[in-house]
């Protein structure tokens, strides 16, 4: 037993004493290797201020150069090469582009110190990086810019020559049959790896020519996908769909049902109501069937007591709703009854709102009377009938031109008298300033705030003394202030011979006084004198007497119902004088002889007067 135990001790020494020299050995080795590496690393260290044998920065070898040689070389090959065009090719096309024509820039100084990064540290390290780079290599890709702007329409270009789009599976109707008509794959320009290709490559400048990656286009939809959706289709046009709305119903018959279907295509799986044909069938349903909500309006009547009319909700169909009732209806083996969805609009105005707007008797009323040329009284009762129907909240102003617009021909104005410049001549809207006089009236005797009002240039009797009032789309205009706490409501009535303007609101209890300066001339009517060679010297015709300047006032006191004065106005009138036209005769008169005299027997021949005062036409 002593023996044995002796043998083990002899045998554990000797494997401690082995694993001792292994260790050793392995340390020995250890530091000789990194004593190597470290001499190793001196050895090729090399300078810190120059890049590493081995680099390039896009395909341009920049090893061994200072950072400013580096940056030289490159700047110099870019130079070289930014109008150099370069080939690009994609399913057997071919397009040529310049570095300049996509303003594609490199950031050099970036591209310089990423290539010192490839092999840089202290010296040791530096030297075993720069032995790796110089057996294997390194090739640094440069930061780069470019305009996006030139780069998505080239790409766009090179897409509509390549492309072939994928056709996913369709299904169309034969026959009121349905048919599958098959996918197909197609290709299509990787756009965003073909637009690193480009920018990459016009920005190293090399090769001379580059191919663009094209991506195989898949169709997302096939013909099995569309299985379920053909036998649905084969359902949906096996038996008529009976629509219903309330008590009334009608059938929809499978031919006009396919119509409105909505087939699978385009990338679509799904059976559904839509398209063209479902707008065409729900627009002729909604006329039978919608109708628009009617505002709560107001009726007047001659005793001056107002009533309001009450809203009307109207009536639309709900398309959405309506579509999934007929398609749940065509899909079901049993009943096939499709209810048709519809939806109430209130009115915009609401019975409660009118009444709330207090419009309940007539406040003022004024009328003018108008005749003579048709399209004159056309103009009149155009522009009456825009003006109609006018409410003015409280406080707010009423505009005559922004109630109208432009008086245009679009709008149905005729050509008829008017005073322009001055001058009574014919011109597009003649009459209206009869629509802005009488409204004029009517605010001024509901004792309103009138902000704006011009008269005309030449006095018309007709209107009332100092009360007239033009307009002119857009500068001259009436306005007038809604000053009482309540809606007003203006209304036009158009007779065969008269305008008539009411006012409508609450009552206001205001009384107007009104005091008119008598109608005074202010300088003779303007003359202009025509030599008339058919006229005997001294002869004088008068073809128009003219008017006189003109001008008047009137002035508006507006009292509350406590007596209280609350408004004193004073409008001026000046009118220009109408022109008188004179005919001056220029013809010699013959001197009469013993016989008698040789010429006319007139004085001023055939056709001229007798007087010498002429004879005055009337106008």
């Amino acid at each position: 037993m002593e023996a044995g135990s002796g043998t083990v001790r002899v045998r554990s020494r000797r494997r401690v004493r082995t694993r001792r020299l292994f260790v050793q050995r392995a340390v020995a080795l250890a530091a000789v290797a990194v004593v190597g590496a470290a001499v190793l690393g001196f050895a090729f260290a090399g300078s810190p201020d120059r890049i590493a044998k081995g680099v390039q920065v896009g395909g341009v070898d920049v090893g061994g150069l200072t950072a400013d040689q580096a940056k030289a070389k490159l700047q110099a090959h870019a130079r070289a090469l930014a109008r150099t065009p370069i080939a690009f090719t994609a399913a057997g096309r071919t397009w040529h582009l310049r570095a300049a024509n996509l303003g594609v820039q490199v950031d050099w100084d970036a591209a310089v110190s990423q290539a010192f990064d490839q092999a840089d540290g202290f010296a040791p390290i530096r030297g075993l990086r720069r032995v790796g780079v110089r057996f294997f290599g390194a090739d640094v890709t440069p930061p780069t810019t470019v305009w996006r702007g030139a780069l998505a329409y080239e790409l766009g270009r090179m897409s509509r020559a390549v492309d072939h789009p994928h056709r996913d599976a369709a299904i169309v109707l034969r026959k009121l049959q349905p048919v599958v008509v098959g996918g197909r794959t197609g290709s299509v320009l990787d756009r965003e790896a073909a637009g690193d290709v480009i920018v990459d490559t016009l920005a190293a400048g090399s090769p001379r020519q580059a191919s663009l990656p094209v991506r195989v286009d898949p169709p997302t939809v096939t013909s099995a996908d569309l299985a379920p959706a053909v036998a649905q289709v084969r359902t949906a046009l096996a038996h008529p769909v009976r629509m219903t709305l309330g008590a009334a119903s009608w059938w929809l018959p499978q031919r006009q049902l396919a119509s409105i279907l909505k087939l699978p295509s385009d990338g679509a799986s799904r059976l559904a109501v839509g398209g063209p044909g479902a707008t065409r069938y729900f627009k002729r349903l909604g006329r039978g069937i919608g109708h628009a909500p009617q505002n709560a309006s107001f009726s007047v009547f001659e005793s001056g007591r107002v009533a309001v009319v009450p809203a009307k909700p109207g009536r639309t169909i709900a398309i959405r709703p309506t579509e999934r009732s007929i398609l749940a209806a065509a899909l079901s083996p049993g009943v096939r009854n499709a209810r048709v969805v519809v939806t109430s609009q209130p009115a915009a105005r609401s019975t409660a709102e009118a009444k709330a707007m207090g419009i309940t008797t007539r406040v003022s009323r004024y009328e003018t009377i108008y005749g003579g040329d048709p399209n004159r009284i056309h103009n009149v009762q155009l522009v009456a009938r825009l003006i109609d129907r006018t409410l003015i909240a409280p406080r707010s102003t009423f505009s005559f031109n922004s109630a109208t617009g432009a008086r245009t021909a679009d709008k149905g104005f005729l050509e008829a008298p008017v005073i322009i410049n001055g001058e009574l001549t014919n011109g597009l809207g003649g009459g209206v300033c009869q629509v802005s006089t009488t409204v004029f009236n009517a605010a001024y005797e509901a004792g309103l705030k009138i902000t704006a009002r011009t008269n005309h240039a030449l006095y018309i009797s007709h209107y009332p003394q100092g009360r007239d009032a033009t307009v002119n789309y857009p500068d001259v205009d009436l306005r007038f202030v809604n000053d009482t706490p309540h809606w007003l409501l203006l209304r036009t009535f158009v007779g065969s011979s008269s305008l008539v303007v009411d006012l409508y609101g609450a009552p206001i209890h205001r009384r107007v006084v009104t005091d008119t300066r008598p109608l005074v001339d202010t300088g003779p009517p303007p003359t202009t004198r025509v030599p008339d060679p058919n006229l005997y010297k001294g002869v004088t015709v008068v073809d128009e007497s003219g008017e006189p300047s003109r001008s008047t006032s009137v002035r508006r006191r507006v009292y509350t119902a406590s007596g209280a004065l609350l408004y004193d106005n004073t409008w001026y009138s000046s009118y220009r004088g109408e022109e008188r036209i004179v005919r001056i005769g220029t013809k010699p008169k013959i001197k009469a002889g013993p016989s008698g005299p040789s010429g006319p027997s007139g004085p001023s021949g055939p056709s001229g007067p007798t007087g010498p005062t002429g004879v005055t036409p009337q106008r």
